[in-house]
């Protein structure tokens, strides 16, 4: 062999080697998984709800990489901590999306959260599934809603205890942030309506303890219906309070809008028995589909687990996506928020679609009725998915628009008040 022919040979070798060592990297994303964002609190105030979500997200991903990934890749997903803190979780979005290159964000609980990382997802034309039943007033072209909108959850409940309890007089009571502050303002307008009357209307600071002042009011009132969008562990206090206070569900029973399954693992149940909720799914739904889900859910965590309606949303919102994935052939997020705004899926509590025009998604309604054994008996089902109407009627946009506005500005440019003490309590409307 010629000296010449084996240094032919040698550079032929390092050339195919070069190939097969820097092919890689020649090509940007070849084979790399494709990273998503988990956005929750697991610390704070509302990790008593957060946490699960997580845990669902986790158990939807898992599955996709079972049967093979997303085109060709598996999937890998980073859990922010947003701390219950709204700030925070304005940082951890932008971190996510800068740092740690996430195609998606699933994520947030409160609107306060909610608000404060939807600037960051439009700055950077990004994505957000949102799944917790929330106030509305709001349309993003960056976020997929895929939670409820007050038609969904808060409008026919109040309508349900009219027709169904015979309510006329309403104590509302709720922490003090954006959502409580606009359901409450939606539930006034439709009280005026039909003409039941507003006794009192009553906020706890966020994370606060301190209900007395709430419970001595709902005492001196005595209204037909509580309703309550108080958030988080501040619930603990208030049904202790109300237990304490001799006003179970047979004296004065109360409908909430941020207490489900979940929740009620860690909320005093035997004071609740009787009491309501309003969601889109119970674990107690008997469809095919849900008997799978929460099989798969607990076989994954624990037969002593449960499952609940955002739980449910956040797996609707990741299979949301993997569909569109799949459609878009890309997971670049402006083919797939594209490709998403005509999924649907046969979830489990119905069929559930995304609205081009709202990016909301249809869901059916569903009004629980709280068991010794934490679960709920559904006493009154929509049966059918209900398109989600964002901005309610009553109002127009504009006053809608003035009206978070007002509150934004009132609370020094934020979504929830940060001018008192834990534990206070505020009386009435701001605005």
């Amino acid at each position: 062999m010629s000296k010449r022919f084996a240094l032919g040979l040698v550079l032929l070798a390092a050339l195919v080697g070069g190939v097969v060592w820097f092919g890689p990297r020649l090509l940007p994303g070849a084979r790399r998984p494709i990273r998503v964002g988990l956005l929750h609190s697991r610390t704070g105030a509302m990790a008593i709800s957060e946490r699960s979500m997580i845990d669902a997200e986790v158990m939807e991903l898992e599955r996709l990489n079972a049967r093979g990934g997303l085109l060709g890749r598996r999937i890998e997903w980073v859990i922010a901590d947003g701390r219950s803190d709204w700030p925070t979780f304005a940082r951890e979005a932008r971190r996510l999306i800068q740092d740690e290159k996430v195609a998606v964000i699933f994520g947030c609980w409160t609107s306060a959260s909610r608000k404060s990382v939807r600037p960051i997802i439009e700055q950077y034309n990004h994505l957000l599934f949102y799944p917790m039943a929330y106030e509305g007033l709001e349309h993003s072209p960056n976020i997929i809603y895929t939670g409820a909108a007050p038609n969904q959850q808060i409008i026919p409940a109040v309508k349900w205890t009219y027709d169904h309890l015979k309510a006329r007089t309403y104590f509302l009571v709720g922490s003090d942030y954006v959502w409580p502050r606009c359901v409450n303002a939606i539930i006034r307008d439709y009280a005026t309506a039909v003409g039941a009357r507003i006794e009192a209307e009553e906020y706890i600071l966020f994370g606060g303890s301190a209900v007395d002042p709430v419970i001595n009011k709902i005492k001196e009132t005595h209204p037909d219906v509580i309703l309550s969008s108080v958030a988080g562990d501040t619930n603990v206090a208030l049904y202790r309070g109300l237990a304490a206070a001799g006003l179970g569900s047979d004296k004065i029973p109360v409908v909430a809008f941020g207490i489900a399954e979940d929740e009620l693992r860690a909320l005093p149940v035997s004071a609740m028995v009787g009491d309501y909720a309003s969601w889109n799914y119970f674990q107690s739904i008997d469809r095919p589909e849900n008997h799978e889900f929460v099989r798969e859910f607990k076989e994954r965590y624990g037969a002593d687990r449960v499952v609940s309606d955002v739980m449910a949303a956040t797996a609707n919102s990741v299979r949301i996506w993997a569909q569109a994935v799949e459609e878009a052939g890309s997971y670049a997020p402006i083919a797939v928020r594209k490709a998403a705004l005509h999924q649907s899926l046969s979830a489990p509590e119905g069929v559930v679609s995304i609205d081009a025009e709202t990016h909301h998604a249809w869901r059916p309604v569903s009004i629980g009725r709280i068991q010794p054994d934490g679960q709920f008996e559904i006493v009154w089902t929509s049966e059918k998915s209900i398109r989600a109407i964002p901005y309610p009627a009553t109002r127009t946009h504009h006053d809608w628009d003035e009206f978070l506005d007002k509150l934004y500005h009132g609370w020094g440019n934020q979504w929830a008040n940060p001018g008192r003490e834990a534990g206070s309590v505020a009386t009435g409307r701001l605005y």
